[in-house]
C-alpha cells in the first residue's frame, strides 16, 4: 500500500506537469514573431505567378487550412483533441505533408544515436565511477579528471572537435550527413554498413561526455557509501569485504537512478544540437528548420516528444527507486 501510494503520487504530478507542458508546447512556438502564412504567400508573390486578389484568396485559404482564423483558445482545444488522437497536423513549410510523416522519418535517425549513447554511456560511467572509487590512487586521479573534463565540455563542442579532427583533418571518417550520396534508406546489410560509418562520430559526441558525467556522480556517491558509519561497523566486527561492496554500490546506484532522467533530457536537447554539426537527418535537423519557417505544427510536434520522453524518464526513475530503496516505502508508510 505504501508503495502503491507513492506511484500513485508520482502520476499525478505527472499528469499536472504534462498538462501545463501540453499548454506551454502549444503557445511558445505561437509566440515567434511573424505569421507562417505570410511568409508562404510572400514566396508566391516573389515568384510573380499571382495577383494582389489572388494573394488574398490564397492568404485567407491558408488561415483556414491551418486553422488560424479562429480564436487561440479554440485553436488550442482543436490542438489536444488532435494530439489525442494521434493527429500532430499538417506541415506549414512543407504543406500538405503530415507531421507524423515527417517525424517518422526522422525519429529513428535521432533514436540511433540517443539510445545507444543513452545505455552505453550509463552503464560504462557507472562502472568507471565505482571501480575508480573503490580502487583509489592513480587510477581514481585520472578517472576522475578525466570524467570531469569530459562533462564540463558540450555535446556539441565535443562534436565539433571530432568533426575536425578525425574527419577534416584525419580523413578517417566522413564529414557529415548519415548515409552515402545516391543511396536509399533500406533494411540491408550493405545500407547499414554504409550508414555506420556516418554513425560513429555522433555517437562518440554524445556517449563520451555521458559517461564523464555519471563516473563523476557515481564516484563521488561511492566514496560518500565507503566512508559512512556502517561500512566502517561492518569492518569492525570482521565482515568480509565482497558483502559490505555490494551494499556500498547498491546505495550509491540510488541517486544515479534519479539522475538517469535529468541526464536523458540533457542527452536529448544536446543530441539535438550534435544532429546540426554533423547535417544528420534527425529530429534536431528537421526542427531547425521548423524554427527559421514558423513551422508550428513541427515544432509543437517535436517538443512535445521531448517532453514525453523526459516525463516518462523521470517517472521511471521514480517508481524504480521506490521498489529499490525501502527508505521510500518507510517514509510513506509513517504518513498514515
Amino acid at each position: 500500500m505504501a508503495l502503491a501510494r507513492y506511484i500513485g503520487r508520482k502520476v499525478a504530478w505527472t499528469l499536472v506537469v504534462f498538462v501545463v507542458a501540453l499548454l506551454l508546447n502549444f503557445l511558445l512556438p505561437r509566440l515567434i514573431p511573424g505569421n507562417p502564412v505570410d511568409t508562404i504567400v510572400g514566396q508566391l508573390a516573389q515568384g510573380g505567378g499571382a495577383g494582389g486578389e489572388q494573394l488574398q484568396q490564397i492568404h485567407e485559404q491558408y488561415m483556414k487550412e491551418f486553422g488560424l482564423d479562429k480564436p487561440m483558445w479554440q485553436q488550442f482545444f482543436i490542438y489536444v483533441g488532435n494530439v489525442f488522437q494521434g493527429d500532430l497536423g499538417t506541415s506549414f513549410a512543407q504543406y500538405p505533408a503530415s507531421v507524423n510523416t515527417l517525424i517518422a522519418q526522422a525519429l529513428p535517425w535521432s533514436i540511433a544515436i540517443m539510445l545507444p549513447a543513452i545505455i552505453v554511456g550509463w552503464i560504462v560511467g557507472n562502472l568507471l565511477g565505482a571501480v575508480a572509487a573503490f580502487k583509489g590512487g592513480w587510477l581514481d586521479r585520472g578517472a576522475f579528471i578525466g570524467s570531469l573534463f569530459l562533462s564540463s565540455v558540450p555535446p556539441f563542442a565535443l562534436a565539433i572537435i571530432l568533426l575536425f579532427l578525425v574527419a577534416v583533418k584525419g580523413g578517417i571518417l566522413p564529414v557529415g550527413g548519415a548515409y552515402s550520396f545516391g543511396l536509399t534508406p533500406e533494411f540491408s546489410l550493405a545500407f547499414f554498413g554504409d550508414a555506420i560509418t556516418y554513425w560513429w562520430l555522433p555517437f562518440w559526441s554524445l556517449v563520451l561526455v555521458y559517461i564523464g558525467g555519471q563516473a563523476v556522480g557515481m564516484r563521488s556517491m561511492a566514496i560518500y557509501e565507503l566512508g559512512s558509519d556502517y561500512v566502517n561497523y561492518n569492518r569492525g566486527l570482521g565482515v568480509k569485504e565482497g558483502h559490505t561492496v555490494r551494499y556500498i554500490f547498491r546505495n550509491a546506484m540510488l541517486p544515479q537512478f534519479t539522475g538517469l532522467a535529468l541526464s536523458i533530457a540533457a542527452l536529448i536537447t544536446g543530441g539535438l544540437i550534435t544532429e546540426l554539426v554533423f547535417s544528420y537527418p534527425g529530429l534536431g535537423s528537421l526542427l531547425f528548420a521548423a524554427i527559421g519557417q514558423n513551422d508550428y505544427p513541427v515544432i509543437s510536434a517535436i517538443t512535445l516528444l521531448i517532453t514525453i520522453a523526459v516525463l516518462i524518464a523521470n517517472l521511471a526513475a521514480d517508481i524504480l527507486t521506490g521498489f529499490i530503496d525501502p527508505r521510500i516505502r518507510a517514509v510513506q508508510s509513517g504518513e498514515r
